[in-house]
C-alpha cells in the first residue's frame, strides 16, 4: 500500500522502496513493543521536497522507543537502526497516551509525471490498523 500510494505521488522507485521498509519496522515495532489496540500510519508528501511517515500507537511500556546495539547473531532489534540509517531524520514525541515515530526521505520525483507533483504539493494518505475504523481528522484513511 505504500509503494502504490507513493507511486501515485510520482516519487521515484528507490524512495518508495525505502518508505516501504521503514512503514514496515515502525508499524512492527508499535505491534510488537505497545499495547495498542488501534495503531495508524500517515505518509506525507510536502512540497519542501521530503516523505513524511508517522506513526501513532496508544503507548510502551517503558519510554520512547530506541535503536540498540545488537549482536550479529540475534535475528531481532535492527529495525531502528535501519529507519536511522536510511532517513534523513527521525524522532519520536510522547503524545500521552502513546507515542508518534516520525521519520522523513528525502522525495525525488519519477521523471515520467513532474508536471502532476507541482498539482497535488503537500498530499496526506492515512492508513489505520486497528478495531474499528476512525473517521475523524483529514486525510484519506484505509484499513492497513
Amino acid at each position: 500500500m505504500t509503494r502504490d500510494r507513493l507511486g501515485g505521488w510520482s516519487v521515484c522507485q528507490d524512495t518508495r522502496e525505502a518508505a516501504e521498509l521503514v512503514v514496515s519496522e515502525l508499524v512492527t515495532n508499535a505491534v510488537v513493543h505497545t499495547v495498542s489496540r488501534r495503531i495508524v500510519c500517515e505518509l506525507h508528501d510536502d512540497a519542501a521536497g521530503v516523505v513524511r511517515i508517522a506513526v501513532r500507537d496508544e503507548g510502551c511500556p517503558d519510554g520512547a522507543p530506541r535503536p540498540s546495539a545488537q549482536q550479529p547473531e540475534e535475528e531481532h532489534g535492527r529495525g531502528l537502526l535501519l529507519v536511522s540509517a536510511m532517513c534523513s531524520a527521525w524522532g519520536a514525541q510522547d503524545t500521552g497516551p502513546g507515542l508518534l515515530v516520525w521519520a522523513e526521505l528525502p522525495r525525488q520525483s519519477d521523471d515520467r509525471d513532474r508536471g502532476a507533483r507541482a498539482d497535488d504539493a503537500g498530499r496526506t494518505h492515512t492508513g489505520t490498523r486497528g478495531t474499528e475504523p476512525d473517521r475523524t481528522g483529514g486525510g484519506e484513511r484505509v484499513w492497513v
